[in-house]
C-alpha cells in the first residue's frame, strides 16, 4: 500500500507525483508557446489544477554529447527546481543549443553556476507573486 503524500507542503522533495513522465503530458505542454527563453535553455509551462508544481527536463545528446553533461542539467535543473515555489504549473525545461563541446571537459564548477544563473531565470517568471508587507 502506497502512503498518501502531503502534496502542499514544500518540503523541497522531488516525488514521482512532482515529475512529468507520460508522452502525452509532455506534448501537451510543448503544444503551447515557450514562456521564456535564456541562452541555453526554453521553458514551457501550462497551468494545471494540481495542488503543486511539476517539473519534465529535456537534454538532448546533440546538444550535450556526453552523458555527464546532460545529468548535471538535470541535476542542476531539479535542485532549482525543489527549492522554489512555483505556483500550480506543468513546466518543461528544453536544452535549446549546445552547452560544451567533446573537445572540453564534460562537466566544470563554472558551468554548473552557468547553469544554475539561466535556469533560477527561467523559474523566476513562474513564482508565486509575494504580497507587500503592510
Amino acid at each position: 500500500m502506497i502512503n498518501a503524500i502531503d502534496m502542499t507542503n514544500a518540503s523541497g522533495d522531488f516525488a514521482r507525483v512532482r515529475r512529468i513522465v507520460k508522452t502525452d503530458e509532455f506534448s501537451s505542454v510543448f503544444r503551447l508557446r515557450p514562456v521564456q527563453r535564456t541562452a541555453h535553455f526554453v521553458l514551457y509551462a501550462r497551468p494545471t489544477a494540481l495542488e503543486h508544481a511539476r517539473l519534465g527536463v529535456v537534454a538532448a545528446k546533440r546538444f550535450a554529447p556526453r552523458a555527464a553533461t546532460r545529468n548535471a542539467i538535470k541535476r542542476v535543473t531539479r535542485e532549482v527546481f525543489r527549492q522554489s515555489t512555483l505556483i500550480n504549473v506543468d513546466c518543461i525545461v528544453r536544452l535549446s543549443k549546445p552547452v560544451n563541446s567533446k573537445a572540453g571537459p564534460a562537466t566544470t564548477a563554472q558551468l554548473k553556476r552557468e547553469l544554475r544563473v539561466e535556469i533560477l531565470r527561467l523559474f523566476a517568471s513562474q513564482k508565486i507573486p509575494v504580497e507587500p508587507a503592510s
